[in-house]
Formats: structure tokens, sequence, C-alpha cells
């Protein structure tokens, strides 16, 4: 059979055609229509369909463009911004320059002093120092002022009392017969008492003061005073020694309760106790020998 070279363009409407023919023709007219086995219903329409697009996927597509087209300027232009910011211009370097010179010209400063200036008088600080004479006043006055208060307490602590004084344990002693044994005991009975300087009463002693008072109880009248009592009765090897004896050191005196310790009214503060021997010098006198 022979084939038409040169046919008619194809309309679509009047050949039995569908649109892939139509496409393989329009590449290569030689080949025959009739060499295709793939008829078309008359009266079809030669059109390509095609999909439709949502409208969600074109806004979208149309937002992320006019984002690009915002940001990414907005970006270059910040990167931008100090380099811009901070370039000087050819004025200010000019300035700068001329400035520069003018200061190397100028030299060292130099400075003026008015002559008729004078400077101030150098003045030192004036002191004064305490004079010996003032240090004795100022101690006398505070040892006087510490007296009236020791007085002061001494008088409450002996109203406040009310058993019996040494003079009334004088004139009838509870501890008729004398001994060394019985006088510690007696005199341990008043640990715990306050120091108070004069006192003599279980209100409140000083050392000699309990030491008054303790013998007072066996009959024994003793003054009340340290370096008294230190002078009564007989001074014994320290070997000898045994509670009730009296430890005397220079200004103080308590009862000796063994093993190198001593019952005692000590000092201001300290209750009435038993301690160490503080004293550098001390020896033992016994009374009733």
């Amino acid at each position: 059979m022979a084939v038409n070279s040169n046919p008619e363009p194809f309309d679509g409407a009047s050949e039995n055609i569908d649109p892939l023919t139509l496409h393989q023709v329009a590449v290569s007219p030689s080949r025959s229509v009739r060499s295709f086995q793939r008829p078309v219903a008359a009266g079809t329409p030669l059109t390509r369909s095609a999909k439709p697009v949502p409208k969600e996927s074109v806004w979208r597509k149309f937002r992320s463009t006019a984002i690009m087209a915002l940001v990414v300027p907005g970006l270059f232009g910040t990167v931008a911004l100090p380099a811009y910011a901070f370039s000087p211009t050819a004025e200010d370097t000019a300035s700068s320059s001329s400035a520069l010179q003018t200061l190397k010209e100028s030299g060292a400063q130099s400075l003026s002093v008015d002559e008729s200036a004078t400077a101030a008088p150098v003045v030192r600080d004036g002191y004064s120092a305490t004079t010996a004479a003032e240090l004795a006043n100022a101690r006398a006055v505070a040892e006087a002022a510490e007296a009236t208060a020791r007085r002061a307490t001494f008088a409450t602590q002996q109203t406040s009392f009310s058993g019996p004084s040494a003079s009334d344990l004088l004139a009838n002693p509870p501890y008729p017969n004398f001994s060394l044994d019985q006088v510690f005991n007696v005199a341990l009975q008043y640990q715990g008492v306050p120091y108070v300087y004069g006192g003599a009463t279980p209100a409140g002693f000083d050392c000699s003061g309990f030491v008054k008072y303790v013998y007072a109880q066996f009959g024994i009248d003793m003054p009340h005073s340290s370096t008294a009592q230190g002078n009564m009765g007989t001074r014994i090897a320290v070997e000898d020694a045994v509670p009730g004896d009296l430890v005397v050191s220079a200004g103080h005196i308590g009862f000796y309760a063994g093993n190198g310790m001593i019952l005692h009214a000590s000092r201001p503060g300290t209750p009435l106790r038993i301690g160490p021997i503080y004293a550098d010098n001390w020896w033992i006198v016994r009374i009733g020998i």
C-alpha cells in the first residue's frame, strides 16, 4: 500500500486517532496513520487533561517567595551595617591628621609659677603625753572606786546573812574538840561561796575571812589578816602537811587539801573551791600545837 508523503494535517475531528497517535504523527509525518491500532471514537475531543492545582499550594509558594524576598536583603544589610557605620570618611581622616601634626609641632608643655606665690609653712601636728603623776592619780581614782564597790558588795552580802558571825561562834563553839581532820571537813562545807572582799561569813568570804570563820567554830580566835594568821602556829615541812593545815604565801592563805592542792577563796569572780597551789613561794603552818 502506498503512503501519502504529504498528508493533510490532522484536526482530530475527522479521524479516529487518540492524542498519543497525533503526537507520533507530528514527530514522524511520514508514518502512516493506518499503522496505529488504537482507534478513538468519533467526536472525542483531542485535548490533554491537566490535574487542577490546589489554591492552598499556590498561596504557600507565594508566601515563601515573599518571605525570602524580604529576609535575604535584610540579612545582607545587617552584616554590612557595621562596616558602613564605622568607616571613617575622608574628612574625619584629614581632621585627625591635622590635630596630630599640631600636637607634634607644639613641643613639650610648659608651666609658669607666679614668683609672688609662697609655699604654706609646714606645721606638725601637736601632741601631749600623759605624765607619770597623771597616771598615778588615775590609778588611785580607779582603786578608790573599786574599793567603794567592794565595800558596798560586802555590806550587801553580810547584811543578807542571818547566821552566826565569827564572834558568835567563838562564844559558843560547835566543835570544842579540836582536830585537823574535823577542821578540813568543816571547811569543805563552804565550797561555792562567792568571793567578797572583806567578807567573813558564808554570805561571802575573802581568803583570811574564810580561815577565821572556820577556826572560830573550834574556839580559836584568829585575826582577819592573812599575814597575821600565817604568823600563828608552827611552820612545818611540806612533807608533813595534812588536810586542815594552812597554806601560806605572800598576801594569801587557805587550807591544805593534799597533793599540792589548796581549798581557798582565791579572787573576785571565782567561788570558794579546791585548786592547785599557784604561788611561787609558799609554806605550811599548823595551828593547835
